[in-house]
């Protein structure tokens, strides 16, 4: 499936719910409003997307939310979501304080990689960023996944106040084989700039002067990824704001209530749970002509023009 301007879109961002057990400042801070349930798409209505995107060439999916393990019966769809004909790669991003538990599961249904969100080391750091004291159950997830031979990456937002952070964060790539991914801050919701991408690099090289990009297929994302020879495994940056990838983005996103957004910074979309529950004959058809008519860029640069108002929890992250 390519869209107008020719991008092969192979990529489906999931989130199946805007809840969330941590309360991250810059995504999903203290008192905010939560869909209703009836709202959400139902899992065979996630599965109905995913059956109608395969044979138009989208066949990578990403379960975000919200925080998915939150919600009911997340590990039960991850393996339909896995077992149906035509899928090649279903990963999962969580904030790892649930994780730990279920990775052995996870390990058995095949999940193809696991994103564990952690933006510091530092136990009093993560409670201010986080609202919570889960630290201890974020690193025993990654343990548990590097020994379950799971592909696990970290990602960590570059927020405004987090030069002292970076280095113990990239350091946990030093004794296992984990990518460590620095991301820009997306001005979304309670979102704001934050450090960019090219100060983080120039940050890690005083500690590892030898960080060198490499030309290696670590996913389906447009993460940049550098080496060292004191880290068994890589940095990576996605610098959507300082580096524009847009003329090779190859994703979509589907909302946990069913909104298909064909670029994070658009508040506008395909209803697609209108179409499941009213013309679900039309399903196929609506998804083509979202991704065909997705824009070329976002324009964060022009805050006036970016009309995506909700937090990343409602979007998903």
């Amino acid at each position: 499936m390519t869209d107008q301007f020719g991008r092969n879109i192979d990529y489906l961002r999931i989130s199946i719910t805007d809840r969330c057990n941590l309360r991250c400042r810059y995504c999903m801070p203290e008192g905010v409003d939560l869909v209703e349930h009836r709202d959400l798409l139902r899992y065979e209505e996630l599965l109905a997307v995913a059956r109608a995107a395969v044979p138009l060439g989208i066949t990578h999916f990403k379960v975000t939310g919200g925080e998915p393990l939150v919600r009911r019966g997340c590990l039960e769809f991850l393996k339909e979501l896995k077992a149906l004909p035509g899928v090649e790669t279903v990963t999962l991003t969580t904030n790892g304080t649930l994780l730990a538990p279920l990775v052995k599961d996870l390990a058995r249904l095949g999940i193809d990689g696991v994103n564990i969100s952690l933006d510091t080391t530092d136990p009093v750091e993560y409670a201010r960023i986080t609202g919570t004291d889960c630290l201890a159950e974020v690193l025993r997830s990654i343990g548990a996944c590097v020994e379950a031979g799971i592909a696990t990456k970290l990602n960590c937002v570059l927020l405004v106040d987090c030069r002292d952070h970076l280095v113990p964060l990239a350091a946990l790539a030093r004794d296992r084989a984990i990518d460590v991914r620095f991301i820009e801050q997306m001005p979304i919701g309670a979102g704001g700039h934050g450090l960019d991408g090219d100060t983080a690099l120039e940050i890690l090289r005083s500690q590892w002067p030898d960080l060198h990009p490499v030309e290696e297929r670590r996913g389906f994302g447009p993460a940049v990824y550098y080496a060292s020879g004191a880290l068994r495994g890589r940095i990576g940056f996605i610098s959507a704001l300082s580096h524009k990838f847009c003329g090779n983005c190859n994703r979509v996103r589907l909302t946990s209530t069913g909104l298909l957004k064909p670029c994070l910074c658009y508040g506008e979309g395909t209803d697609l749970r209108r179409v499941l529950r009213q013309t679900p004959e039309g399903l196929s058809a609506a998804l083509a002509e979202a991704v065909f008519h997705k824009p070329g860029a976002h324009c964060f640069a022009d805050p006036a023009a970016v009309t995506e108002q909700k937090r990343m929890n409602e979007i998903g992250g």
